[in-house]
């Protein structure tokens, strides 16, 4: 017979007898303090039979995993007290724990790792990068209990001993402390007992000992990073930010607002990409197009002729002038006027506490990176040959381009295309996905396109950009398709697949500041990188590169690096919404149903066409859905897609009803104002209201209605 087969059988039968003979019933606190004389006065006549039991019961229940770890380990300090019982449970726990890792490596490691590969990454990556140190930090900080640590290690390829070492040294503090709760219990002979100091503090320690165990950890972690740095005996300041996009200028805001000393550093313009390349030039321009293509659009609203030429110069001339309006909102004297230090320079970062600035050395408790993104230029054969435009670079655009490429069909390609479709280029957009805006829903992608072919935007997806030539004075992209090259002719060509963070030429790379494998800096919860003083916001760290995420991310960085020693608070990454500002608009929060498929969520789809609203009829904007996800028969949102007019307002009260878990019942009991767009988000609800009547109390309530007529 297969051995493993035999190992499984022996720990079931085990574990099955352990229940059907009700033997938890032997491991209660109320069963110890019943037995308690008759246990001492054995362990009395019978020392090392006594001991030899305990330390074979405790080795069984640790390697098996069954309930009653914790008070054996109290038993251990009633009957043993706390030297003796320390010793025995130190030994038997790690024994156990041993036994449970190498049952779980000899049955299921093979299985596992193939069926369940990528869920072991992140433990097997913090096993390759921490060593023993990742293991000690779970086994002296609780997190998870302790017979799962066992199960999830034996899967990794942690050596054998090391994992035995290491669970014995990181069990230890919490050993000592229900040891100790175990003495304490030895000695209460009446219910008064219960009030007894002893046991007070006792317990005081079981519950403050997660705390100062974390505490402990976060101790070691830095002392392991900051060893070789000389620590300033004084600062001059208790925050350094680099970058003033929205994450810096945030997180310098608050830090002023509670009256700490804040420098701010930014080596370009204020404000960021968002203000000068990003979301207020793209919405600049995209406004002046929607108004274009109103107008080319004027008989549907009963006027037979509206004449609109453009004038691409004026265009891009109230781009830069809406930029300009708004730079006083990031203006450094606006900040200098807030108390923040405003110094215009390149930072360079020469240690945790110290950073350089146009030849001046600044010493800082704490260091908050906001440096941001930048478009990411794939390496395509003959690229640099043409004056490629980027999100950073178009705005200096003097003349409308004819033949325009955008490369990319997520949310930023996709933006321009229809603002310069509308404009008036004969525009292409190239994507290598099967369709546009591939991280939304299918449904969503369709309407998108609809729009674009109504702007008479060329799509063609799947077309891999593979090279750019020149042809009789022509540039032209090729792209793969179907293992066909497509030429594809144009003017100006756009890159729009993605962006890039801002990692280098600043001090990172020196101080060996931790870099995941996407480019981004890597962070905990509480937006840390491996240097705890030292925090990052935004789109250099990610995961979303977004403008108010990185205004949402900057409020728990600054507080944590300003109080962290206090309190640490963990970034809330539950209810972020964003929004496509095409046209349609595209709004989301939470899942979508290809996410939810993908995680293996259930999930209940309602969704309410706006073509049946109202207002969007009497705007002729009755186009579009709004598309809510809730768990089977219950009203709570999982997630929301809107796509129609003014969806990303309207997205709003869907982002506030997550937020504090408010279902759709609150959202259908809500009054909304008549004739608006947001009475969609009333609608939706009424619609999954009706597909969940409770049908059968129904027919009794008619019966009644009926029996009320007589």
């Amino acid at each position: 017979m297969n051995k493993k087969i035999i190992i499984v059988a022996l720990i079931v039968s085990i574990i099955a007898a352990f229940f059907l003979f009700d033997l938890k019933q032997y491991l209660s606190l109320d069963y110890i303090k019943s037995q308690q004389s008759a246990f001492q006065a054995f362990y009395a006549d019978n020392t090392f039979l006594t001991l030899l039991i305990f330390f074979v019961t405790y080795v069984v229940i640790a390697a098996l995993s069954l309930p009653g770890a914790a008070i054996m380990t109290i038993l251990a300090g009633t009957l043993f007290g706390l030297v003796t019982g320390t010793i025995m449970v130190s030994f038997a726990s790690t024994l156990g724990a041993t036994l449970a890792f190498l049952a779980t490596r000899y049955l299921l490691q093979d299985t596992m790792e193939s069926r369940y590969t990528e869920k072991l990454k992140s433990v097997n990556a913090g096993i390759e990068k921490e060593g023993p140190f990742y293991l000690f930090a779970m086994r002296l900080v609780p997190i998870f209990p302790f017979f799962l640590i066992n199960i999830v290690m034996g899967l990794t390829k942690i050596p054998t001993l090391t994992f035995a070492l290491v669970s014995q040294v990181g069990m230890l503090a919490g050993t000592i402390a229900y040891v100790f709760a175990g003495t304490q219990l030895a000695k209460i002979d009446s219910l008064s007992g219960i009030l007894s100091p002893g046991l007070i503090f006792a317990f005081a320690v079981l519950g403050l000992f997660p705390l100062a165990a974390r505490k402990v950890m976060d101790k070691l972690r830095a002392n392991k990073v900051y060893a070789n740095i000389d620590k300033p005996e004084k600062f001059d300041n208790n925050l350094i930010v680099i970058g003033a996009g929205a994450g810096g200028l945030v997180s310098s805001y608050i830090a002023a607002a509670v009256k700490a000393k804040v420098t701010l550093i930014e080596k370009h313009k204020m404000g960021g990409d968002c203000l000068n390349t990003g979301c207020v030039p793209s919405k600049a321009i995209i406004r002046t197009a929607k108004l274009l293509s109103e107008a080319q659009h004027a008989p549907q609203y009963g006027i037979e002729k509206m004449d609109a030429e453009v004038d691409f110069k004026s265009v891009m001339n109230r781009v830069h002038n809406v930029i300009r309006k708004i730079e006083p909102h990031d203006s450094v004297e606006r900040y200098t006027e807030l108390g923040v230090n405003v110094i215009q320079g390149e930072a360079k970062i020469i240690d945790p506490y110290r950073v350089e600035v146009n030849g001046e050395v600044l010493t800082t408790r704490n260091i908050i990176i906001g440096t941001g993104a930048r478009p990411f230029v794939p390496n395509i054969p003959g690229l640099e040959s043409v004056d490629y435009l980027t999100s950073d670079t178009l705005w200096d655009l003097e003349e409308l381009p004819e033949k325009f490429i955008v490369l990319g069909g997520g949310p930023i390609g996709a933006e321009l295309t229809q603002a310069f479709a509308r404009l008036g280029s004969n525009v292409t957009m190239i994507e290598r996905e099967e369709r546009i805006l591939i991280r939304e829903d299918e449904d969503v992608s369709e309407l998108v396109l609809e729009s674009f072919n109504e702007d008479k935007v060329q799509v063609l997806t799947q077309h891999d950009a593979v090279e750019v030539v020149q042809k009789d004075g022509q540039d032209i992209l090729l792209c793969k398709h179907n293992d066909e090259i497509v030429e594809v002719p144009f003017d100006k060509l756009l890159i729009a697949i993605g962006r890039k963070a801002n990692i280098s030429g600043f001090g990172l790379e020196e101080l060996g500041v931790e870099i995941n494998k996407n480019g981004t800096i890597t962070a905990n919860q509480f937006l840390e990188t491996n240097y705890p003083n030292i925090h990052v916001v935004g789109d250099v760290t990610g995961p979303y590169q977004f403008t108010h995420t990185a205004a949402h991310m900057a409020w728990f960085a600054s507080v944590n690096a300003l109080f962290g020693f206090a309190k640490r608070f963990k970034v809330d990454y539950r209810v972020i919404p964003w929004a496509t500002f095409t046209d349609p608009e595209v709004s989301r929060v939470g899942l979508n149903e290809q996410e939810a498929k993908e995680k293996g969520i259930e999930y209940e789809v309602t969704t309410y066409g706006i073509d049946d609203l109202d207002r969007a009829i009497a705007d002729s904007a009755d186009h579009g859905f709004v598309k809510v996800l809730t768990p089977p028969g219950k009203d709570t949102i999982l997630g929301v897609t809107i796509v129609g007019k003014d969806s990303s307002s309207l997205i709003a009260e869907f982002v506030l009803a997550m937020k504090y878990k408010l279902g759709l019942n609150k959202i259908l009991g809500t009054i909304h104002i008549y004739p608006t767009m947001a009475e969609a988000n009333k609608y939706v609800a009424g619609d999954w209201k009706r597909k969940n009547a409770p049908e059968k109390l129904l027919v009794w309530v008619e019966k009644f209605h009926t029996w009320r007529r007589g």
